[in-house]
């Protein structure tokens, strides 16, 4: 198991976003952007994957220690912020759900629909067979048939 795999773990397991994580880590004074988070939690098959050094580990993990408990003058309880950061994820998820239920032109008559109706040939269609070039050739294994 590597840092990225320790790293998506936790990210999974604490529920954090990435611009938590970004934030997280700027605790500890360690700047890091989304776009180089990605390349930690991407396949290790993708062309844009990097490996997740030990400083970053680290310094998320330090980060990640003063994000739960807070501070000696601020101390905070770990569960109420993680119950906070799955509570974000759910609002999150059901703000995306409203959005994509509902379409961006409703009331609207689409532009690009013609007078056909439904017999207009769709975009994702199969298609159709090539009509063959040989029609149909009857051999009668080289022996000539009269008749």
């Amino acid at each position: 198991m590597n840092n990225n795999d320790v790293f998506k773990k936790l990210r999974v397991a604490l529920q954090l976003r990435d611009d938590q994580i970004v934030d997280i880590l700027q605790l500890v004074d360690f700047r890091i952007s989304k776009a180089e988070l990605g390349a930690f939690f991407r396949n290790q098959d993708h062309p844009n994957y990097m490996e997740c050094g030990d400083q970053v580990l680290r310094n998320f993990l330090n980060g990640l220690v003063i994000h739960l408990r807070g501070t000696k003058e601020n101390p905070t309880n770990a569960a109420d912020v993680i119950a906070k950061n799955s509570e974000a994820v759910k609002q999150q998820g059901t703000e995306k759900k409203t959005t994509q239920n509902k379409p961006a032109n409703a009331g609207q008559k689409p532009k690009n629909q013609s007078k056909k109706g439904p017999a207009q040939k769709k975009k994702f269609d199969k298609p159709q067979k090539p009509t063959p070039v040989v029609e149909k050739v009857k051999f009668n294994n080289g022996k000539n048939k009269k008749g």
